[in-house]
């Protein structure tokens, strides 16, 4: 029996004859079948840069807005979920009742879909060095150290603020909030591909902001981004 780290219920995790067979990739499950199922899928119907759902298959409008500064140079997003309330819950209790072990959540619901894209690097956004000290662990690097091989190579500036704090208009006019943490980059570097990791894509400000980092040192790679959410 294992205890739900969500509802705090006793469960008898299932496990499947291909789970048997490729144990090496089998993670102990952490969350009961019933809070599982809160989490709402992404439908197959979605945007095809950035993976919001829509009625018809095509572009965003927020990303045909991005398609204003950036031309076709958009950024390639895949997420798994939609923000929902249970997933804003969620988040909640991790950053900001610093409830560390729901990391563990997280890893469970997105590692199967992450595995799937195959990158030479993977590069967590950075959290801010006053939520780094507050909490005392980075949350996005807890969710995905465990999951892939992390290439820290950028670093947040001080002060900028929380994005989760501010409302779209805000967040899309924040001004680059990332630097590279030159000691970690190399020129071998560049022409490799690249994926981002974050939490939660809302208006991709956070994103662009860190490719565009990136692409100043390593202009030659191709850069895509994986978030848990959209």
């Amino acid at each position: 029996m294992n205890e739900c780290l969500l509802c705090k219920q006793e469960f008898i995790p299932e496990i499947s004859f291909l789970q048997i067979f490729s144990w090496s990739k089998y993670r102990e499950p952490k969350i009961c079948f019933r809070c599982l199922h809160q989490f709402e899928r992404l439908s197959e119907i979605r945007c095809k840069y950035c993976s919001k759902n829509m009625n018809v298959a095509g572009t965003c409008q927020d990303c045909l807005d991005w398609q204003q500064i950036y031309g076709q140079n958009l950024l390639y997003n895949y997420s798994v979920y939609r923000y929902n309330d249970y997933f804003h819950d969620l988040m909640v209790n991790y950053k900001r009742y610093d409830d560390y072990v729901l990391y563990e959540v997280l890893q469970e619901i997105c590692y199967k879909e992450l595995l799937k894209i195959e990158a030479d690097l993977y590069v967590p956004i950075p959290t801010s060095p006053e939520h780094q000290q507050k909490r005392q662990f980075d949350t996005i690097s807890a969710i995905f150290s465990g999951l892939v091989p992390l290439t820290p190579l950028l670093k947040k500036k001080s002060g900028c603020g929380a994005q989760g704090e501010k409302n779209k208009h805000e967040r899309l006019a924040s001004s680059q909030s990332f630097y590279i943490d030159k000691e970690k980059i190399k020129k071998s570097f560049n022409g490799k591909s690249i994926l981002l990791l974050d939490d939660i894509y809302t208006t991709g400000r956070t994103l662009y902001h860190a490719r565009d980092q990136l692409l100043q040192f390593l202009p030659d790679s191709e850069i895509k981004s994986f978030s848990i959410c959209r």
